[in-house]
């Protein structure tokens, strides 16, 4: 897949975060109720600045402290090639691949499509890069895909670990939300961090995305100015969470801090 620079249409996004439903009766369990009350957060500034800070605020009006700890994700990228040996046949597939030309597909174990939305998804990738590139059906080592030198973007259901996991290694996704938490990250993803671009808006989830449409996001990541911009935003923020959990970083800072209150 080429990288060349070229200019082309913005794809279908939503400036409105989506709304979610509200419960009049709706509680939480104790033991999340417990945690949240003793203030462990885990959370990286550099990404949820604004929201910790009003959560230290009103954390701190009942005498409450937060401690901002991760990302949680092993901190990996960069490291030492794993021996051929513990290599997953994908990782193998992908270290024959050119740099930032791979795009990573996977919508979580919970994900269901309908026939033709499969059907258009498949054409979308054949129109664009002409070939399938290889299917993993079995369990796919998420992490050390994401941090292969290969791996140029993510379409993701953008559940949060997937989108924890995509920026901490530098890797701008494609926000395809299908439910639950998954349409306020993408929006996040997508309109606050400004490190990926949405497949098609939460309004419009019931249509069918079409093979065009696909083919048009795919391109305008992997091979447009703006996918440029967008990878050189989420590699600086992926830099600084990895910094964060390093000796001397914000997050071992706050852990130190956690453990000096407990200990006291």
């Amino acid at each position: 897949m080429s990288t060349t620079s070229m200019e082309t249409s913005q794809p279908a996004s939503s400036s409105q975060p989506p709304r979610l439903a509200v419960r009049t009766n709706w509680k939480l369990p104790d033991v999340v109720s417990r945690r949240a009350n003793k203030g462990r957060r885990r959370r990286i500034r550099q990404q949820n600045g604004t929201y910790l800070d009003l959560l230290e605020k009103e954390m701190n009006s009942i005498n409450k402290k937060v401690w901002a700890i991760g990302p949680l994700n092993s901190d990996t990228k960069g490291d030492k090639k794993k021996p051929n040996s513990c290599k997953h046949r994908c990782l193998e597939w992908l270290d024959k691949q050119s740099p930032k030309s791979v795009l990573y597909v996977s919508f979580g174990t919970t994900t269901a499509m309908a026939d033709e939305q499969i059907k258009e998804l498949a054409h979308g990738y054949v129109e664009r890069v002409k070939e399938f590139g290889m299917v993993v059906r079995d369990w796919a080592p998420q992490v050390d895909i994401l941090e292969h030198p290969s791996t140029g973007g993510f379409m993701s259901h953008c559940g949060w670990n997937s989108c924890l996991e995509s920026i901490t290694m530098g890797v701008p996704l494609l926000a395809w939300p299908m439910h639950s938490d998954q349409p306020r990250n993408a929006f996040m993803v997508t309109n606050v961090l400004k490190v990926g671009l949405a497949v098609t808006t939460w309004e419009q989830r019931e249509q069918i995305v079409t093979s065009s449409t696909i083919c048009k996001v795919v391109k305008m990541l992997m091979a447009s100015r703006k996918g440029e911009e967008i990878r050189r935003k989420v590699e600086e923020i992926g830099g600084a969470a990895r910094q964060a959990v390093k000796e001397g970083g914000v997050s071992c800072l706050e852990l130190d801090s956690f453990i000096t209150h407990i200990t006291r």
